[in-house]
């Protein structure tokens, strides 16, 4: 056997790096990447609904309850006394035949007891399609 001890080829400095081992993570990184997405995704198919942003039109048979900042109501334009007066007057509506929609329109600065009290009193009446009127961002 022959060995060749002292030779002045290998005592010298390498000065490139060596990108060997930094391909071979990068692939294997490739590899897990590739093999594991397939798990992230979902297998199932489901038909998702499509997003529509519909306008919601006043129809005259709505009946339209704003509340002021000041804690107000008012029945279309018409100022109400107090909740007991709107309950009577909701329970008018209650008894038409389709039932007409409430859409409660209350001012962003109104505190939530007033709009609250509004609320109870169109369920107390017995409608049961209530909305609230936003306008959009």
């Amino acid at each position: 056997m022959a060995m060749n001890i002292g030779s002045d080829a290998e005592d010298e400095i390498m000065s490139e790096i060596n990108t060997t081992p930094l391909v071979d993570v990068m692939l294997v990184l490739l590899i897990i990447f590739l093999i594991t997405i397939p798990v992230v995704t979902t297998s199932i198919k489901v038909d998702l609904p499509k997003e529509k942003n519909l306008v919601r039109e006043t129809k005259p048979e709505n009946v339209i309850i704003s509340v002021d900042a000041k804690g107000k109501i008012f029945l279309y334009d018409t100022p109400i006394k107090n909740s007991d007066d709107l309950l009577n007057r909701m329970k008018t509506f209650a008894v038409k035949k389709p039932q007409p929609e409430v859409q409660i329109r209350g001012d962003g600065q109104s505190d939530f007891e007033s709009v609250g009290r509004v609320m109870y009193a169109v369920q107390r009446s017995g409608i049961t399609k209530v909305g609230f009127i936003t306008e959009p961002r």
